[in-house]
């Protein structure tokens, strides 16, 4: 009977010691942690609703090789290496999908036309979350940003944006806290990038004065292309031809050759397409206007055109003089 407890004992206690020894190493094993990507803070639906054009986004991986590696590569806890973390979705794929998915809410026209589409150019300059004794996890987003109109000429200059965000709660083992770092830290950014500014560029304003540098480069996306102007040339005796011509002390419009318009009484309504005009510019720009017909002394008068577009109107008439 005594040899039978003593056996039953030795059993327990091997049993137990090998259930410690398993959870012992299952505990020891650990699986490689993962942050996963997300956008946790939604745009503002339909702020940019009905713009006149749309826009391309075109995003590059600007990264230094440290820091493309590894979404982790500063933590206090190691001395000589830093943990393996993965990420998912891949950081470039997960930027460039939900910028466009952020951008559409807030009612931008993603690739609506490659005709007339401007363009914003994304580099991507960090994107990484690390953990400082003392502070915690700490994610960081760096974008360095850019606009082109559908010439590909730059409108809105390199601006960089920067999202910054820090769980200070979390131990370094706690990968929670270095997905929401991360996560908040990529919103802040977006929350960063001045969209008013590139929202200015795909809509067109009631009034070429508040689009005072907007160029005209004859695609018609400008207030000054939309304003229509009303001609009314007469003359004295009438029927008599009219031409016009640009003649600007601006080097950003080129001064142009007469072109005939018709014949006096002249009367229409035109838009302007000077290429380079700007509403600021305007005022160094001037229409000459000629009215001529045989046997008679040709005339001409100037018009400067920053008045033309305040007045939205060029009248006149010549009382034309016989040749001697």
């Amino acid at each position: 009977m005594k040899t039978t407890k003593y056996i039953l004992l030795c059993l327990a206690t091997i049993l137990v010691a090998s259930c410690s020894s398993n959870k012992q190493s299952t505990a020891t094993r650990g699986t490689t942690p993962t942050i996963n990507l997300a956008l946790t803070k939604d745009a503002q639906v339909n702020r940019f609703a009905n713009l006149d054009y749309g826009i391309k986004l075109n995003i590059n991986d600007g990264r230094a090789y440290d820091k493309a590696l590894r979404i982790v590569y500063k933590h206090d806890d190691y001395l000589t290496s830093t943990p393996t973390v993965n990420v998912y979705p891949e950081v470039l794929s997960f930027v460039n999908e939900s910028m466009r998915r952020y951008m559409r809410t807030m009612g931008f026209n993603l690739d609506a036309d490659v005709n007339t589409d401007y363009m914003l150019s994304v580099s991507l300059k960090e994107f990484n979350v690390n953990y400082l004794s003392g502070i915690g996890w700490s994610g960081i987003v760096t974008m360095e940003i850019e606009v082109y109109d559908k010439d590909r000429r730059l409108v809105y200059p390199n601006v960089s944006v920067v999202g910054r965000y820090s769980s200070k709660a979390c131990n370094g083992k706690n990968y929670y806290g270095a997905t929401d770092a991360m996560n908040k830290a990529y919103a802040n950014a977006l929350e960063d990038i001045d969209w008013d500014r590139i929202a200015f560029f795909l809509r067109r304003a009631s009034s070429p004065a508040l689009e005072g540098n907007k160029q005209v480069q004859g695609s018609g996306n400008t207030a000054l292309e939309a304003q229509v102007i009303r001609w009314n040339v007469d003359s004295s005796p009438r029927g008599a031809d009219v031409k016009w011509r640009v003649i600007s002390s601006t080097p950003d419009v080129k001064n142009t050759m007469e072109n005939w318009v018709g014949s006096t009484p002249y009367e229409t309504t035109e838009t302007l397409d000077i290429k380079g005009l700007t509403y600021n510019n305007s005022g160094d720009v001037q229409i000459e206007i000629s009215c001529e017909k045989p046997g008679y002394i040709e005339q001409k008068k100037r018009f400067n055109l920053r008045q033309v577009i305040d007045q939205k109107d060029i009248s006149t008439k010549f009382n034309l003089i016989k040749e001697e």
